[in-house]
């Protein structure tokens, strides 16, 4: 396999939003074994979060919390259409959205059930 590089394109609201999510998982919660299992993944998970950690000046200042939560509401409401609504995880799975049109493990054959209809 080579390690040809892949860039990663998130909006900032997502990038903030990740690194707070990496954050409490790898460094708060001391957890990152329980979710997840397979060290191999480990090594993607802290790169991202190192590279997150180096580009967002939010997490230096002094009103994170404030900015953190605006960028939540922001990524709920254009998720979901309405801030105020639970998230995915009070949802029926159906009604998640989803971020690709196609299921893990089908790749290359998703075209054969979308030319079948």
């Amino acid at each position: 396999m080579d390690d040809e590089a892949i860039t990663i394109k998130l909006t900032h609201d997502q990038a903030f939003v990740l690194s707070d999510w990496l954050y409490q998982v790898i460094f708060q919660s001391d957890d990152l074994e329980g979710i997840v299992r397979d060290r191999a993944v480990w090594s993607p998970i802290y790169t991202i979060s190192g590279t997150l950690d180096t580009t967002l000046s939010e997490i230096f200042m002094p009103d994170y919390a404030e900015r953190l939560d605006a960028a939540k509401e922001r990524l709920r409401a254009d998720l979901h259409g309405d801030p105020e609504e639970p998230t995915a995880s009070g949802r029926d799975a159906d009604a998640a959205p989803r971020a690709h049109g196609i299921d893990r493990g089908t790749a290359g054959r998703h075209s054969e059930s979308s030319q079948s209809g």
